[in-house]
C-alpha cells in the first residue's frame, strides 16, 4: 500500500533531527514576578528553535513553575518567604504615600514622606538581596548540584542581573554570559557600562527629561550620587562576601557584575531619551509585544456594545489587584460619568457606585484589548511591559504610578506627548475624570502614541528575533569579548584620564617654573651687569 504523504513525513522527521542537533544548552537564572514574564518569552522562542533550557528557580516562586514543557527546572530552597514579605512591602509603601491624602501638606511633609518611603524600599530590598545571597551560597555549597551543572556543559548563561546569582554562576562555570536587563543590582544598566553625562541623561526616579535647567541638573547630580551610594548599601554587604569566598580576594567586585558578553536591553530609543551606548548593548524594547488575538466571545460582545464611544481598559499590574476602597470609589464614580465602556481588572471589594458601563474582572487579556480597534485609553500603573505594549498598539495612557520605575516610565511617555499622569495621593473623581477626558478628546495624545507605534514597528528585524539572534551568536562564538569595552576594568581615575591630566599639569607647571626661573636668572644677570658699569 502506497503512502502519499511518506516523503513529507520523512522530511519532517529529518528537519526535527536537524533542529535538535543544532540546538544548544542554555542555563537560565531568572528574577521572578513581572521580570519572569519577560524571560519566559525568550525561553519560549529559544525552545521553539530547538535549544535545551534549564531554569534555576526558588522553591517559593510566584510564576516560575517547577514543571514545564519549555524547560527543565532546578529548585533551590528559598530562605525567607519573599512573596509574602513583598506583598506587605507594597501595602506599606502605598500606606505611607496615601497617609496625608486629602490634607493640605507642606513642602517638608512631602519631603519626609519621600524619605520614609525610600527607607522602607532600602530595608525591604536589602532583605530581598540577603535572601538571594543565602540561596546562592546554598547553591555553591551543594557540591553534587555544582558538579552536575559543570558536567552539563552549558553553552551560555542567560540571567536577569536584578539579582546577582546568574553572573556568579556563569563565572564559576566559565560560560559566556547574556543579560536580559534594564536594572541590575548596581543600578540602571546604561549608567554602569555606557558614558552617561548627567547634563542630559536623567537619573532613575527623578522624572526629568534630557532637557534640564540648571536646578534640575543639580538635582540630577545629587540624585545620582545618593542613588548609586544607596544601591551599594543595599547589595554590596550581601554579594561581596560571596565573591570573595568563592572567587578569591583578587576578584574585582566593582566589575564582577559587568562582565556579560551581550546586554539585551528591555527598552529602545522610541521609549528612551537619546544617549551614548555600547556595541554589546542590544535593544529589544517591546520584544514581548504581539498582534492582538480575538477576544473571548463575552468580552468581545461587551466591547462591541460601546459603539462609537469605544472602550477604556484599566489595570494596575499583576502585583496590585486592589487599592484603598475610597480611591476605588472615586475611580468608579469617574468611570460612571463617561459614555465609554470600561474593562477594569480589580480584585478588591466592588465599589458601591460602579456604573453600568464598567465591567470588573479578575483578569484581562491586556495585549489583545490594547490591540482592539475600539480601545481608546489605557489606565495603567506604568510598568515597563504595559507601557511598551501601549506604544506597540498606539494607545494613549492615563498613568497612576505607584512604585519603583513606574513614575519614570510614565514621565518619558508624557514627555513624548502620549500620557496624562495623575498622582494617586490627590486623586478624586473630578481630577481623574478630567485626565480621562483629556486623553480621550485631545487628539494629540492618540496621534503621538500612533507615531511612537510606527517608529517602534519600523525595524529591519523584530526585537524578539534580534534578541534570540544575539543569544545564539554568543553560543556560536563562545562569547562576544570583542564587543566589550575596556572601560569596565578601569578605575574612575583612569577612565576620566585624571592621571593624564595630572601628568600634563605637572609638565606645564614644571615648564612654567623653569621658564620663570630662567627669566628671573637673566634679569638678575642683566640688572647686576648694569650696576657694575663705571660712571
Amino acid at each position: 500500500m502506497e503512502l502519499p504523504h511518506l516523503p513529507l513525513i520523512i522530511f519532517a522527521l529529518l528537519f526535527t533531527q536537524l533542529t535538535s542537533a543544532s540546538g544548544g544548552k542554555i542555563l537560565v537564572f531568572p528574577l521572578d514576578g513581572s521580570h519572569w514574564v519577560n524571560m519566559k518569552v525568550l525561553i519560549e522562542e529559544l525552545h521553539a528553535k530547538g535549544h535545551e533550557v534549564t531554569v534555576i528557580r526558588a522553591s517559593d516562586s510566584w510564576y516560575i513553575s517547577e514543571k514545564s514543557p519549555l524547560y527543565t527546572s532546578v529548585t533551590l530552597t528559598s530562605p525567607n518567604g519573599f512573596e509574602q514579605n513583598f506583598e506587605k512591602f507594597l501595602s506599606r509603601q502605598l500606606e505611607i504615600r496615601l497617609r496625608n491624602r486629602g490634607k493640605h501638606t507642606s513642602f517638608w511633609t512631602h519631603i519626609w514622606t519621600r524619605i520614609e518611603m525610600e527607607r522602607v524600599v532600602v530595608e525591604q530590598f536589602s532583605q530581598f538581596h540577603k535572601g538571594m545571597s543565602e540561596m546562592v551560597i546554598q547553591m555553591f555549597e551543594d557540591k553534587d548540584l555544582m558538579q552536575s551543572l559543570h558536567e552539563a556543559k552549558y553553552d551560555v548563561v542567560l540571567t536577569d542581573p536584578g539579582i546577582g546569582g546568574g553572573a556568579m554562576l556563569a563565572r564559576w562555570l566559565q560560560v559566556p554570559l547574556v543579560f536580559n536587563v534594564r536594572w541590575t543590582i548596581q543600578g540602571e544598566a546604561h549608567l554602569l557600562i555606557a558614558p552617561s553625562p548627567l547634563s542630559y541623561i536623567p537619573f532613575t526616579a527623578t522624572e526629568l527629561t534630557d532637557k534640564m535647567t540648571f536646578p534640575q541638573r543639580m538635582l540630577n547630580v545629587f540624585s545620582y550620587i545618593l542613588g548609586m551610594h544607596t544601591m551599594s548599601y543595599i547589595t554590596e554587604p550581601h554579594y561581596k562576601p560571596i565573591v570573595k569566598k568563592y572567587f578569591g580576594p583578587d576578584a574585582d567586585y566593582s566589575t564582577f557584575f559587568l562582565d556579560a558578553d551581550i546586554w539585551l536591553m528591555r527598552n529602545d530609543f522610541v521609549f528612551e531619551f537619546p544617549r551614548p551606548t555600547m556595541p554589546n548593548i542590544v535593544y529589544m524594547g517591546g520584544f514581548q509585544c504581539k498582534p492582538a488575538k480575538p477576544l473571548p466571545a463575552d468580552l468581545e460582545e461587551f466591547v462591541q456594545s460601546s459603539g462609537d464611544h469605544g472602550v477604556i481598559i484599566m489595570t494596575l499590574g499583576t502585583l496590585v489587584g486592589e487599592i484603598p476602597q475610597d480611591i476605588a470609589e472615586e475611580i468608579a464614580a469617574a468611570f460612571a460619568q463617561l459614555p465609554q465602556k470600561v474593562v477594569w481588572r480589580y480584585t478588591g471589594q466592588r465599589p458601591a457606585n460602579l456604573g453600568n458601563n464598567t465591567l470588573m474582572v479578575n483578569w484581562l487579556p491586556q495585549k489583545d484589548l490594547l490591540g482592539h480597534p475600539k480601545t481608546r485609553v489605557f489606565v495603567a500603573h506604568g510598568g515597563t511591559n504595559g507601557v511598551q505594549e501601549a506604544i506597540y498598539h498606539g494607545v494613549p495612557i492615563v498613568g497612576l504610578p505607584l512604585f519603583f520605575d513606574q513614575p519614570d516610565n510614565l514621565s518619558r511617555i508624557r514627555a513624548k506627548g502620549g500620557a496624562v499622569i495623575v498622582d494617586i495621593a490627590v486623586l478624586d473623581r473630578h481630577i481623574f475624570a478630567d485626565a480621562l477626558m483629556t486623553a480621550l478628546h485631545n487628539s494629540s495624545y492618540r496621534e503621538n502614541m500612533q507615531t511612537l507605534s510606527r517608529l517602534h514597528r519600523d525595524q529591519p528585524m523584530k526585537p524578539l528575533d534580534q534578541a534570540v539572534f544575539w543569544i545564539e551568536y554568543v553560543m556560536r562564538h563562545k562569547g562576544a569579548r570583542h564587543l566589550q569595552t575596556q572601560a569596565n576594568k578601569m578605575s574612575w581615575f583612569v577612565y576620566s584620564s585624571m592621571d593624564v591630566i595630572a601628568a600634563l599639569l605637572t609638565v606645564v607647571l614644571l615648564l612654567t617654573f623653569t621658564c620663570f626661573s630662567i627669566v628671573r636668572l637673566l634679569w638678575r644677570i642683566i640688572f647686576a651687569g648694569k650696576k657694575l658699569k663705571p660712571e
